[in-house]
């Protein structure tokens, strides 16, 4: 096995048959066309990292040369380092030292010190360590400039083509991305290997002339359109080499991506202790993965009327940070900030740049993922409910559509879009959607809502859509899916979960990880009305507590600003009582005021005005009975463990029904 890796590490390192020839690592560090090079790890490290996941950096050999970056050896000014998405090959033991590895894909950067930088993002392990048999042969360091300059190499390169750097204007750039069969950047510079070609005499001085060669290396000329020219992006001489979104990491100081804007936010403006500003994001794609692209103030007014969704763009130069996975429903580790030195430039050749990078799940899945999880889900439409207005706890009216989707897992799932897309959505010809980043939530079993940050796709050009759309059509049409989300009926109800009170104790609900949801008729024994009221702050999605502050200004700490009004908000602590048992539940602002009769701001102003009248409200509702829906589970609070039941709606007895479901029960005991 030994001696079959050492043929292919000789192969690469181009010294079976030519030792003239440069070496593997030395063609691959210098930008030449490197077909998949075979390469022995010696030894790997890890780079401690406080913010984003860990990073790999590897001494690589070719049994000719050895490169690697040591700190305090200024002649290696370079390194090898492990692209994110292959940390598992060294934390699961399959990249160690010694083994033998083809380097299938990689990007090779030179920053701002000057050091040189090779990212791996793609590579097979093709021979353990156990199984390579030792060190290959007894490489030396390689040191940039010191082959370039012997007398032995210059004619070899000219005469190897493996070698050498195709010419053209991207060796202006610092950043080189390979698949395969790659072009380099100049760093076998063309320019030194044409005189020798073109000279038959060794001694020429055409050769030794300084003047030839200053003038096409140190020229401006060729690295300005390429560079700074946005007018020409599109055209194949002044195209930017770009290196994958994957690719992207905090020790790159200058890039150029590629990549598609999947979604864009409106501009969001800000006002707080520290000042005003705005900001507006966007999302990009590429066939590597996706990331989150954030302006503010300046670039905002600079960019946000260039950027469009579904346009591709050159994107050079920004700020890697690691990203706030609660705020985002990117898949990346980290997020791009532009800044005054960043561009983006239309690109007129965007074809094989995908529409959209979605993760999956099906629609049966849903029930093993955590409540507010953010997900991809794509399912066909069987139905669409009509769009409704619902008003806001600001007060303002939003539309909104559900939708019912059914995937092949054959189940079905409830998903609620707003605002213009749910007054936009045509539902007939019952059409493939998809929803990149909808919120999960455990109300009413399960259900999806897309927030304004999702991204909506009716009928997408994906693979996943088409074979959606033929299960559909040959036998998806004739299944009887069964739903995640409860069936709502206010008149009926029957098909909800049926218990008394006292079952609650008795079966133990809400003591596993997932909460309990039940119906139970029950009678209103007694309300807390004291503190059942709180002024609240008046802004839109916000209902924190505000404190007076005089001068007839409500001050609220989450806003962080003053108002010179408020909003008042329900919160009421029920008892519950039936035959068997009696409990305490949270009636919210929805419940609550259908509880009463009344909206939160009317009995506001009665407590302030007229408290006899304040009092009948709760007294009318003392001893009557509903249908309560409830969530019960398990909090720890103060140390403390307790059930919390929680109404999530209220509605009236339909006693014909309800006397009927009794029948049955007393049937069944019968029996």
């Amino acid at each position: 096995m030994s001696a079959v890796i050492a043929v292919l590490l000789r192969r690469v390192a181009g010294c079976s048959s030519d030792p003239g020839h440069c070496s593997g690592s030395q063609a691959l560090l210098s930008d030449s066309t490197v077909n998949s090079p075979v390469l022995q790890l010696l030894n790997i490290r890890q780079i401690g990292s406080d913010k984003g996941p860990p990073r790999f950096r590897l001494k690589m050999s070719d049994g000719v040369h050895s490169y690697a970056c040591s700190k305090g050896v200024m002649c290696l000014r370079s390194a090898f380092l492990l692209a994110t998405q292959l940390n598992s090959l060294p934390e699961e033991g399959a990249l160690a030292p010694l083994s033998v590895c083809m380097l299938k894909r990689s990007v090779s950067n030179t920053l701002a010190d000057g050091r040189r930088v090779l990212t791996i993002i793609d590579m097979e392990v093709i021979a353990s360590a156990a199984d390579s048999g030792g060190q290959v042969g007894d490489p030396i360091p390689f040191r940039p400039g010191l082959a370039s300059s012997s007398p032995t190499s210059s004619p070899s390169m000219t005469s190897s083509p493996s070698c050498d750097a195709a010419p053209g204007p991207s060796g202006s750039l610092t950043s080189t991305a390979y698949r395969g069969q790659g072009r380099g950047l100049g760093g076998m510079s063309p320019v030194k290997a044409s005189p020798v070609k073109a000279s038959p005499v060794k001694a020429s001085p055409v050769k030794a002339s300084p003047v030839k060669a200053s003038p096409v290396k140190a020229s401006p000329v060729k690295a300005s359109p390429a560079k700074f020219s946005p007018m020409k992006a599109g055209s194949p001489a002044a195209r930017p080499t770009v290196i994958p979104i994957s690719a992207l990491h905090p020790y790159i100081s200058k890039w150029t991506l590629r990549a598609r804007v999947t979604h864009r936010s409106d501009i969001r403006n800000w006002s707080n202790s520290r000042g005003d500003g705005k900001l507006f994001s966007f999302e990009i794609v590429d066939e590597s993965g996706e990331i989150r692209v954030t302006a503010f103030n300046k670039e905002v007014d600079r960019f946000f009327s260039l950027v469009e969704q579904g346009k591709v763009y050159y994107i050079s130069n920004g700020t890697l940070k690691a990203a706030n996975q609660q705020y985002t429903t990117v898949k990346n580790d980290f997020e791009i900030t532009l800044h005054a030195s960043s561009s983006i430039v239309l690109c007129d050749d965007g074809q094989r740049i995908p529409l959209v990078h979605c993760d999956f799940v099906t629609i049966a899945e849903l029930d093993n993922r955590d409540k507010d999880a953010l997900v991809d889900v794509i399912g066909l439409c069987r139905s669409a409910d009509d769009v409704s207005l619902i008003t806001t706890r600001a007060g303002r009216e939003v539309s909104k559509r559900a939708l019912h989707l059914v995937d092949m897992s054959g189940k079905e799932v409830t998903a609620t879009i707003w605002g213009d897309e749910a007054v936009k959505f045509d539902g007939s010809g019952q059409p493939v959607v998809a929803i990149k980043g909808a919120r999960l939530s455990d109300f009413g079993g399960r259900s999806l809502s897309a927030s304004f940050n999702s991204t909506l796709m009716v009928n997408p050009d994906i693979p996943e859509a088409f074979g959606l759309r033929a299960w559909y059509d040959r036998e998806g049409h004739a299944l009887r899916s069964q739903s995640l989300t409860q069936t709502r009926s206010p008149g009926r109800g029957l098909t909800t979960n049926w218990k008394t009170l006292s079952d609650i104790k008795t079966e133990q609900m809400g003591h596993t990880e997932k909460a309990d949801y039940f119906s139970c008729v029950a009678t209103v024994a007694y309300i807390r009305k004291e503190n059942c009221l709180y002024r609240a702050c008046p802004s839109a999605d916000c209902n924190k507590k505000v404190t007076e502050r005089g001068a007839g200004l409500w001050r609220c700490d989450k806003c962080d600003r003053e108002f010179p009004t408020f909003k008042y908000r329900l919160l009421l602590s029920v008892n519950l009582s039936d035959y068997g048992d009696q409990q305490w539940v949270t009636c919210f602002q929805d419940t609550a005021e259908v509880l009463l009769g009344q909206s939160a701001e009317s009995l506001g102003r009665l407590r302030d005005t007229d408290e006899a009248a304040f009092d009948e409200v709760f007294r009318r509702v003392s001893l009557t009975s509903h249908i309560f829906k409830n969530r019960v589970k398990l909090e720890t609070y103060n140390d403390e463990c307790r059930v919390k039941v929680t109404v999530l709606e209220v509605l009236p007895v339909d006693h014909r029904e309800y006397s009927r479901r009794l029948i049955r029960n007393i049937r069944k005991l019968a029996v």
